[in-house]
């Protein structure tokens, strides 16, 4: 059974665009982390468009039940399986998809899963 959270642990995103998020009515145009506590704006990776282990470490800090990872606007950043097993292993589900898709996915889940944080890829 899923745990139902209370209406004000959401962080709801009202817009996306290449380059640009609106979260809790407030604009951001860097790559973000959202947990249910915040948002990290200027999230930026060690190899720009692969997601290493070592990217990982608010995500992890934040001990989210589900990872919604957005790759991008047309899908370009990659996420090795050596990353997704190393999220399997701190016991964080990994859902991914092009950061439109992943916005949506965000949203709607966030009413059905206990913990969830977002990492978004705004761009490429």
């Amino acid at each position: 059974m899923a745990l139902l959270r209370a209406q004000l642990d959401f962080m709801r995103i009202s817009e996306y665009k290449f380059g640009k998020i609106v979260i809790e009515n407030k604009t951001y145009t860097s790559d973000v982390i959202i947990s249910p506590e915040q948002v990290i704006d200027s999230w930026q990776r060690k190899q720009g468009h692969n997601l290493d282990i070592t990217d990982l470490d608010d995500i992890v800090n934040a001990k989210p039940d589900v990872l919604i990872i957005g790759t991008g606007y047309y899908g370009r950043m990659w996420v090795p399986d050596e990353t997704r097993r190393y999220l399997g292993e701190q016991g964080i589900k990994v859902r991914q998809a092009k950061t439109g898709d992943a916005v949506s996915e965000f949203n709607a889940l966030q009413k059905e899963c206990a913990r969830i944080v977002a990492a978004l890829h705004l761009t490429c």
